[in-house]
């Protein structure tokens, strides 16, 4: 029985197994319980426990830690940082069966060790057995969340254009760069800079690759200037382009392609380097788990892809790149 105290707590007074003395009427009174029921087990019939059991055991996946179930609900958080990705179509169909849900953050995330991922319950207190034979049935062999490391790669950074080629300017992109995909494990094993000689930057990719590199990062040279010849050096590697725009802001001009070997090849617009987040922050932690991004993933993120540049920024719990 849960006790709601505003300003003070929301906990469980009594659980499950308590025995009620004399001295617990008062509380049970203040409770809204004038009256105790007695439910005894069936074989019909489950308890809101054991019922959140079966939902966890749905859900919970490699690099998930549950909670002791609480209230009738079970709780699962990450166990190391990671991308957090959902089965959306399961996950519809089971909360669409009535009297049972799964609440869980939004898929295609970021998540920290310590992380809350997700939670079960059913809504009555207790609920047919059938019925939850069904939704495991529903749910099939494989659990509905996942959680996938990261994996260090070794990356390759370009930097485009004749205005850092030439010392006329500071390259102030790279060290952008660097920060961002050291926080998830990549290392920086090759830098060079280039002109804005398509065939120098694809003859510079490919050599990369040859050399090594898990990833390869173009920073520059991404407009649609004549001069910004960055993404026909991408293309003239032969890679295959999933996508040469992105409707998300800041990152319209983002480019990504995959060679044979899925090796990821990124084309990095101009407000990698000035804005806080970007495209590049919604990609990056797909491309650290080897989570391959699609070009119908990348048209989803219209519905959310727009940053409000906050005051403070909270990304990733807020609603940019919310929507694939």
């Amino acid at each position: 029985m849960t006790q709601i105290i505003k300003g003070v707590t929301k906990d469980a007074r009594f659980r499950k197994g308590h025995v009620v003395t004399q001295e617990d009427i008062p509380v049970l009174l203040s409770l809204g319980k004038d009256h105790l029921y007695v439910w005894e087990p069936g074989e019909n019939m489950l308890h809101e426990n054991d019922a959140a059991r079966i939902l966890c055991d749905i859900c919970k996946n490699d690099g998930m830690i549950e909670s002791e179930v609480k209230e009738g609900k079970i709780e699962l958080s990450a166990a190391y940082d990671g991308l957090f990705k959902i089965r959306k179509e399961k996950l519809l169909q089971i909360n669409s069966y009535g009297q049972m849900m799964i609440a869980a953050r939004h898929g295609n995330t970021p998540v920290k060790k310590g992380d809350k991922l997700a939670g079960t319950r059913i809504i009555p207190l207790v609920i047919e057995k059938e019925k939850m034979d069904d939704v495991k049935k529903l749910a099939g062999n494989q659990p509905i969340l996942s959680l996938l490391p990261y994996k260090p790669k070794k990356a390759a950074v370009i930097t485009t254009g004749n205005e850092v080629f030439y010392g006329r300017i500071e390259d102030t992109f790279t060290p952008v760069v660097i920060q961002k995909i050291e926080e998830y494990g990549a290392k920086v094993f090759h830098h060079v800079k280039l002109p804005d000689n398509h065939e120098k930057v694809t003859e510079a990719i490919l050599k990369a690759i040859e050399d090594g590199a898990e990833m390869v990062l173009c920073t520059g040279g991404m407009s649609v200037d004549p001069d910004d010849r960055t993404p026909l050096a991408i293309k003239n590697t032969g890679a295959q382009v999933v996508s040469y725009g992105s409707p998300v802001l800041p990152g319209a001009m983002f480019m990504l392609a995959y060679t044979k070997e899925n090796i990821p090849i990124i084309g990095l617009p101009g407000c990698v380097m000035y804005a806080k987040r970007t495209i590049f922050d919604l990609v990056l932690p797909r491309i650290m788990a080897d989570d391959p991004v699609t070009s119908s993933e990348l048209a989803a993120l219209g519905e959310g892809g727009l940053c409000l540049n906050c005051n403070i920024c909270t990304y990733p719990n807020c609603g940019f790149g919310k929507g694939w």
